[in-house]
């Protein structure tokens, strides 16, 4: 359908070199959209990129916790496209174990990663969508912007953080016809989900148990939202944030 074709536009996609980043990277392309990945592993940057094809990917090398490399990044994304329609706000990490034993350096880490980088990309963006005419920011939550658990303090702190941060961009800057949304993914299959289930014992079974489509996702679920945030569809949609989760949240 026309209304979901991105022929024309240009993404920004932190994290976009594995994992959901790339899953939702891989739909934008498919859509249409001209795609910058962004990382800090050039190797595996390059290798995304060249896997949705040289004409229609560039992976760009940036730590979107500093202000200036946001900067820096908008900038080369613009003078190697020349505009920028979407922002994938998608770079995470996350570190599980008991609340009181996280250290000063391991909190900082992951809030920076998660909510600081949003914050800063988002605000290098908002200027040149403005001047465009507007312009999409996809912010990455979680069903822990929601929810909690024992082992993910730091990270649902964080994870909050972002749908809190979705909604005031989104009232901030309306009138700028910029919409500022946010998808909660469930349990997706990933590098970074493989890491809990060898650390959080029985991880597996209670998503499986709790996910009323009696599955983990996988980083291609996460194309569809993406596309959807990204396109004129959601033109009347701001300061939303859509679960991608197999009806996780949805479950007592």
């Amino acid at each position: 359908m026309r209304m979901f074709d991105l022929s024309g536009r240009v993404a920004i996609v932190t994290g976009g070199n594995g994992g959901i980043g790339l899953g939702m990277a891989r739909g934008l392309a498919e859509a249409g959209a001209k795609v910058v990945l962004v990382g800090r592993n050039q190797e595996k940057g390059d290798a995304a990129a060249a896997g949705l094809g040289a004409h229609r990917a560039l992976f760009l090398a940036a730590d979107v916790t500093q202000k200036a490399e946001c900067e820096g990044l908008i900038a080369a994304a613009v003078k190697k496209f020349g505009q920028l329609d979407i922002l994938v706000n998608n770079a995470g990490v996350s570190i599980r174990k008991a609340p009181e034993t996280y250290s000063e350096d391991e909190w900082r880490t992951i809030l920076d990663t998660n909510l600081t980088s949003v914050f800063f990309a988002s605000q290098a963006a908002h200027p040149v969508m403005k001047q465009g005419g507007g312009g999409k920011i996809i912010n990455i939550g979680s069903v822990m912007s929601v929810l909690a658990a024992p082992y993910s303090a730091p990270y649902a702190a964080s994870k909050g953080g972002v749908l809190q941060l979705t909604k005031s961009l989104a009232t901030a800057w309306a009138a700028d016809n910029i919409q500022v949304n946010a998808i909660l993914p469930g349990w997706i299959d990933t590098e970074m989900t493989q890491t809990a289930r060898r650390v959080v014992e029985g991880l597996h079974e209670h998503v499986l148990a709790r996910t009323p489509a009696a599955r983990w996702g996988s980083p291609a679920d996460l194309a569809g939202a993406a596309v959807f945030l990204a396109s004129k569809a959601s033109d009347f949609i701001t300061g939303a944030g859509l679960p991608v989760d197999g009806g996780f949240m949805a479950k007592a």
